[in-house]
């Protein structure tokens, strides 16, 4: 490896130099493999990291998995401290866990079976879950996630995870929330085949919160975090909600729907009014909320905005260069939430055809400005077509390493 004097970029080097080493593994069938470092500069872990990253797979649905899977199974890192390899192990596992969440077909994972999903892991990985069923949801008046979830014939389920350790250092909790829809076929605004072959997918930034929610608990993280997972697919049928319709928010605020295949922000909008409750420290929500945020940035970054302090927003930054899980800063002015005003509720769901992703947000802004927030729309790098270097083919785990380094960080240590 070249010397890199910007140590983002080395590490990074060092995560793409190892998935390269894969092939040669694969080609002679090596089953384990130390890494030693010859570099001035170590970066054998980050090296390990890419390693592993790139050996995952998602064989679940083979018939013949066995012949497909990789050789590789155990890798030595010379010179590095055991906390150091069971932390790694711990995150990457977590990251393992979203790729496969996301990765898991609608067939075998509608929104009952997903809450299902959560509750195992909280018991395996150590953390509190509860379940809201559609009772419940009603009993609240979310009218948000009903709404979206009038068409199917699985009901909507609220999920809210509770990492909360003794020694937590914050005195109020760290709020990650993450749209859970777990297939989007756009409502009666109905997606072109092209734009629905990959909407298993939708619900990544739930994965996302499950796998920060895993990583926290296996490394005893002292943070108390809470996660919350408003969690529906979005359907169509004679009982769909519709354009033109207007719906009664979990908050109050009524919405004027102009687009049915807006409904992650309406989910995501009843999921922040309800962390209002926690008297949160910070809120962050995971989404693969627009397509303008792919078309703005691609698959290489995130795209984010919120209310947070610059510090905060500073330190996420920080994290993201660290994991190169980056992030690029999109405004909130005022302005923007002009093409939100309604002339029969109090705003529209949805925007005009520019600046997509910020409308989304100022959406979100309405029913999070009780506490500092930021909004991650994730629908860039959470699904790949092809893989990019270590981010495997299909769901990537994006966000897990990110909030687990902005978590450490800032609250751990």
């Amino acid at each position: 490896m070249k010397a890199e004097k910007n140590p983002a970029f080395a590490a990074e080097d060092a995560r793409l130099a190892g998935n390269e080493s894969l092939a040669e593994l694969r080609r002679y069938k090596i089953e384990n493999v130390t890494v030693r470092n010859f570099c001035t500069d170590n970066q054998s872990l980050a090296f390990a990291e890419g390693m592993v990253l790139g050996n995952y797979q998602f064989l679940k649905y083979f018939s013949d998995a066995d012949k497909k899977e990789h050789s590789l199974r155990e890798i030595f890192v010379e010179n590095a401290s055991e906390a150091a390899v069971a932390e790694l192990n711990a995150l990457l596992d977590s990251v393992f866990l979203t790729r496969d969440m996301v990765n898991e077909p609608h067939s075998n994972l509608n929104a009952v079976q997903l809450a299902g999903r959560v509750a195992e892991i909280g018991k395996e990985y150590g953390f509190e879950v509860e379940i809201l069923g559609k009772e419940k949801i009603e009993s609240l008046k979310m009218g948000g996630l009903l709404a979206v979830n009038r068409a199917s014939s699985v009901p909507p389920q609220f999920c809210i995870l509770e990492w909360k350790p003794e020694n937590a250092r914050n005195a109020k909790p760290v709020i990650l929330v993450g749209k859970g829809v777990v297939y989007d076929t756009g409502g009666l605004s109905l997606k072109p085949t092209e734009g629905m072959d990959y909407m298993k997918c939708d619900m990544a930034g739930a994965a996302t919160v499950v796998g920060a929610l895993a990583a926290a608990a296996r490394t005893q993280l002292p943070v108390h975090l809470i996660g919350l997972i408003p969690a529906t697919d979005n359907q169509i049928g004679d009982r769909a909600f519709a354009p033109g319709d207007v719906i009664r928010m979990y908050s109050g605020k009524t919405v004027e729907v102009l687009n049915t295949d807006a409904e992650g922000r309406i989910i995501l909008a009843d999921a922040l009014h309800y962390a209002k409750k926690y008297d949160p420290e910070l809120v962050l929500d995971f989404a693969t909320l627009t397509g303008s945020a792919v078309r703005a940035l691609g698959t290489q970054a995130i795209c984010y905005m919120g209310t947070a302090p610059k510090e905060i927003k500073d330190a996420l930054e920080s994290s993201g260069w660290a994991t190169y899980e980056r992030l690029v800063e999109f405004p909130l002015w005022r302005e923007f939430g002009d093409d939100l005003k309604s002339h029969i509720a109090d705003l529209k769901n949805i925007g005009s055809s520019n600046a997509g992703m910020i409308t989304a947000g100022k959406f979100l802004e309405h029913f999070a400005s009780d506490y500092p927030w930021l909004h991650l729309d994730i629908a860039g790098p959470a699904y790949l077509r092809t893989a990019n270097g270590y981010r495997t083919k299909e769901g990537t785990g994006v966000g897990v390493r990110l909030i687990y380094d902005f978590l450490k960080k800032n609250y751990a240590e």
